[in-house]
């Protein structure tokens, strides 16, 4: 049933009523327990206590258990995403959001995105976690935005510290294995996927909602899909290449390593042939019936952006923020960013990620 709002902070399909916290709808099926705790909260006129509930819930792949009350009640007050991420308890989550300018993953992200960018269509992106990619088409001047995601506290971690203020982007709390509750679009929508797909069961039932959501003209993109036939490709549920194909006939299909490699040498990515493949770790896909030009500008940060030095490096020295970070991302890593800072940075600084374009609140 369509969701109207009943209160300034509740919607109601008419049987059930749902909480809007920080502006963000939380819409997650099968937890009734949780949305009639939150719902009473901001009833009760106690909107924070609202959040902190909401705050506790995870996805069904977490192994880390809820923070205590007051802890995650402190993460309200947090001045930093570093501080948040740490009070919300996200553990390797945390390190990711942290870190995730400087992985290969994102450099792919990026090199997908520019070969088949939005082109002024409406941007819907699954699985947004913190709102990497949804803040870096902010900053390139794009509107009308949308990122779902199934973890509440990583919305609020992006509506608070990662995207600008003000920023054109709505966020919704949603499970994509459940009905979207995306309002309907006379226009196209560019609709992305990253490194999130490989851990859903029926991700076959994903791609079909994610191709009816783009619509006629629309497009799809399917980042850091994990190649089952790959040494580190075999967290979450992966596939082999040829059948992650399957899922998006007609896709253009990318090696992960291509496409890192392009966004550091500031490069459009190359389409890879069945040998690439079968030999990457992580497979690529993007399908546009539109068939957008190419925007070369979105491999790098927006012009504007103010540049600071990558974090990872303390001292002059690159470290890894932790031994599973270093594990999943330190070898690609190492292929652009050097072991000492250099001398002089160079030209080449951005593209490298020596220079990041990190949140004022990092």
């Amino acid at each position: 049933m369509p969701l109207r709002a009943d209160t300034a902070y509740t919607l109601t399909d008419g049987v059930r009523r749902w909480p809007v916290v920080e502006s963000i709808p939380w819409l997650r099926p099968g937890r009734d327990d949780l949305r009639e705790r939150a719902v009473a909260a901001l009833d009760a006129g106690d909107p924070e206590q609202a959040t902190v509930t909401l705050l506790a819930d995870a996805d069904d792949w977490w192994d880390g258990g809820a923070p205590p009350v007051d802890q995650l009640r402190s993460a309200l007050r947090a001045s930093t995403l570093r501080d948040a991420v740490e009070l919300l308890g996200l553990g390797r989550v945390g390190v990711y959001f942290l870190h995730r300018w400087s992985d290969p993953s994102w450099l792919a992200a990026l090199a997908l995105t520019a070969a088949h960018p939005p082109n002024g269509r409406p941007v819907v992106d699954l699985a947004c976690g913190a709102g990497h990619l949804l803040r870096h088409l902010v900053t390139h001047g794009h509107h009308d935005l949308t990122g779902m995601d199934v973890v509440f506290a990583k919305l609020w971690l992006a509506r608070r510290f990662v995207l600008p203020p003000g920023a054109p982007v709505a966020l919704v709390c949603a499970d994509l294995t459940a009905a979207w509750p995306l309002p309907p679009s006379a226009a196209p929508r560019h609709v992305a996927c990253h490194d999130a797909l490989y851990f859903l069961p029926d991700k076959a039932a994903v791609v079909t909602a994610a191709l009816a959501c783009a619509g006629a003209g629309g497009a799809v993109l399917l980042g850091h899909l994990h190649n089952a036939r790959h040494p580190s490709g075999t967290s979450g549920l992966p596939l082999p290449p040829e059948d992650w194909q399957a899922l998006l006939p007609a896709a253009r299909a990318y090696a992960e390593e291509e496409l890192t490699a392009a966004t550091a040498a500031g490069r459009l990515p190359a389409p890879a042939d069945p040998a690439a493949l079968l030999r990457t770790e992580a497979v690529g896909l993007a399908r546009d019936a539109g068939v957008a030009p190419a925007d070369p500008t979105l491999l790098r940060p927006a012009p504007a952006s103010p540049l600071r030095p990558n974090p990872l490096y303390t001292d002059g020295i690159r470290r890894w923020p932790d031994p599973r970070w270093a594990a999943e991302y330190g070898d690609q890593a190492a292929t652009y960013l050097p072991n000492r800072w250099p001398t002089e940075p160079g030209s080449d600084a951005v593209r490298r990620r020596l220079l990041l374009d990190l949140p004022e609140r990092w």
